[in-house]
């Protein structure tokens, strides 16, 4: 509608202002938007499956990435930076959320009143192998630094690496190869499972008692990646699975006009980053508005429309679009003039034109410098159509400049929304996730194994909390270092022991299974109920900023509880994983550092820093 309105005033402008044909050109805007728009309806509807097909090959990309990125983990080296591989990957793991949250809307879209649809269907399996492939993707079964330095000398873990490394790969190219149906080959990535069964067997049969301890989480990390490796190979044909599952999709919509009108309400606040960037925005277009009656300058109407486009709801995000928006400008103004000196013809001029059209719509997404380049040479061709090009070179980098001068003022001073005002809630959140997700796991070891929505809610609340912090904190290191300091390492050492609890959670949520009352690990669910309710009292003192209460001692209880627990069954099982005893041991040894990293983001140094930022 603003886009609209002020391409409107442009072209009364345009026109020397109003006059009787004004209504019929505003007709012909809104006529070319609704031809625009039914062009893509009929396209849609011919071909529905392209969008479902492209976003199911975004989130296999994003794993295969993922993968590769944790196989560097691996990486049998003494005194790498451990810590920057796990932000990195914590990074990664947001895009992988992203694309499975993307692919889920556009599943879930497609298949109101279409449930029985064989291709929607198939795709709804290819998704819910995404998930699982996701879950034990992103599992540790042991502190890699510990298998560094018993295996140094040994090749298991270059195998690990190769095979995580290749499993990568071949998401990336079954990614291609559900884009462009064309056959999928995964014969390296078997061949790394064979060797690195082949590594372990080895080091089995040497027998060292020191090794004994690491032989059962490398069985079960090497269990973790065959079935990895048997849910990448299904993917291509995922009607050969015969289990059988919930294929129920949560719906984040508001259900009616009550619910919808319920969540406006919630945005009626500056504590709402909505609210703010509308207010600030508001603010920005009046400022444009008045500067451009102020100055009248030619075609002014343009300072509004890049305040409009630059203008984003946080200061990082803003500062990239400002420059991208700048040298766009610059580049599309070059290749404007360039093109009307040296084709003067119209009919070449509008060939041009259309050709940028179809390059700004194909790359608006992805890379904005060269869409904004594209239009800007449009527009340059298309008034050179009714007028002299040249003339609007000058003008349209002037006001492009002044407008996105603009939105950078407005974002920094007109109700900032700095990032560490909320990395407390967000890391609470995180953590309240977790539990949440600890919670249904325990469930599942109780009531045993199903992947119905519950389970799978509470697995993507985990890895979307997760995700979130992580951009989070990606746009804070962005923002000016006054305004950061010390939050931003803060909470990057907070993201690395979320993340590694994330992991933990993961593999005992991979190995799931119905525990018999007899069974030993039974004994061990009270243990995991601690440890939620431990995870509930951490979140909420950081999400009311009180003083954290340090986890060591309780930790140590628990760890000392289970080291008790699992003693009888170490003697009964010298070679059986038990990963409900193994993870919970892992879990529990996170509770310290995260109360502390927790306290950290909780204390009065923190919260002082941000007193100088009031709201403009």
């Amino acid at each position: 509608t603003l886009i609209l309105s002020i391409y409107s005033m442009i072209n009364i402008e345009q026109h020397g202002g109003v006059d009787e044909d004004v209504a019929s050109r505003q007709l012909l805007l809104l006529a070319g938007a609704a031809w625009y728009g039914a062009i893509s309806v009929v396209w849609c509807a011919l071909f529905s499956r392209q969008p479902v097909k492209q976003s199911m090959a975004r989130v296999y990309k994003a794993l295969g990435e993922f993968l590769i990125l944790k196989s560097a983990l691996f990486e049998p080296v003494r005194g790498v930076d451990v810590e920057a591989r796990r932000v990195a990957l914590a990074r990664q793991n947001g895009k992988v959320v992203d694309a499975l949250n993307q692919a889920k809307e556009m599943i879930f879209r497609r298949l109101e009143g279409q449930r029985g649809s064989r291709k929607l269907n198939r795709y709804l399996k290819i998704y819910f192998i995404a998930q699982d492939i996701h879950e034990r993707a992103s599992s540790t079964h042991y502190p890699y630094s510990a298998l560094t330095d018993a295996f140094f000398h040994h090749d298991v873990l270059f195998r690990c690496q190769r095979l995580l490394d290749q499993q990568g790969r071949a998401c990336r190219q079954l990614a291609k190869s559900l884009l462009l149906n064309r056959p999928f080959s995964h014969e390296q990535s078997e061949q790394a499972l064979a060797d690195l069964r082949a590594s372990i067997d080895n080091l089995s049969e040497r027998g060292k008692p020191e090794w004994r301890p690491l032989i059962r989480p490398l069985n079960a990390l090497a269990d973790n990646l065959s079935t990895l490796e048997a849910q990448i190979a299904s993917v291509h044909n995922p009607d050969t699975d015969s289990e059988r599952r919930d294929s129920a999709l949560y719906d984040r919509s508001p259900s009616s006009l009550l619910e919808a009108w319920k969540r406006v309400r919630l945005n009626f606040t500056l504590g709402s980053p909505t609210f703010r960037h509308a207010v600030r925005l508001t603010t920005a277009l009046v400022v444009g508005y008045g500067l451009l009656q102020w100055l009248d300058p030619q075609q002014g109407f343009w300072i509004l429309l890049t305040t409009l486009f630059v203008c984003r709801p946080n200061f990082a995000t803003t500062r990239r679009f400002l420059s991208q928006r700048i040298l766009g400008t610059v580049l599309g103004l070059i290749a404007g003039w360039a093109s009307i000196s040296l084709f003067p013809q119209p009919l070449i001029q509008s060939m041009i034109a259309v050709a940028a059209g179809v390059s700004f719509f194909a790359n608006r997404e992805k890379h904005y410098v060269v869409a904004t380049a594209s239009i800007t040479l449009l527009v340059l061709c298309s008034f050179n159509q009714v007028g002299d090009g040249f003339d609007l070179i000058w003008p349209r980098l002037f006001d492009t400049l002044i407008g996105s001068l603009i939105a950078g003022l407005a974002v920094f001073f007109i109700l900032p929304d700095w990032q560490g005002r909320r990395l407390y809630r967000e890391a609470a959140k995180v953590l309240t996730n977790h539990r949440r997700y600890l919670d249904e796991i325990v469930h599942q070891y109780e009531e045993g194994k199903q992947d119905d929505l519950a389970y799978r809610l509470a697995r993507r609340n985990a890895h979307n909390a997760d995700a979130a912090l992580s951009t989070l904190l990606t746009n804070m290191l962005h923002e000016p270092g006054h305004y950061r300091k010390q939050d931003a390492d803060n909470g990057l050492r907070f993201l690395v022991l979320s993340n590694t609890l994330l992991s933990h959670l993961s593999a005992l949520g991979a190995h799931r299974h119905r525990l018999a009352e007899d069974e030993d690990d039974a004994a061990f669910v009270s243990l995991a109920k601690r440890i939620s309710a431990l995870l509930e009292q951490l979140a909420e003192q950081l999400d009311k900023r009180l003083p954290v209460e340090p986890l060591t001692a309780p930790a140590n209880e628990l760890l000392s509880q289970l080291e008790e627990q699992s003693g009888a069954a170490e003697e009964k099982a010298v070679t059986l994983y038990r990963p409900i005893q193994s993870q919970l041991r892992l879990i529990a040894s996170q509770l310290g550092p995260l109360s502390d990293a927790a306290n950290r983001l909780t204390s009065p140094s923190a919260e002082k820093l941000h007193e100088p930022n009031a709201a403009v």
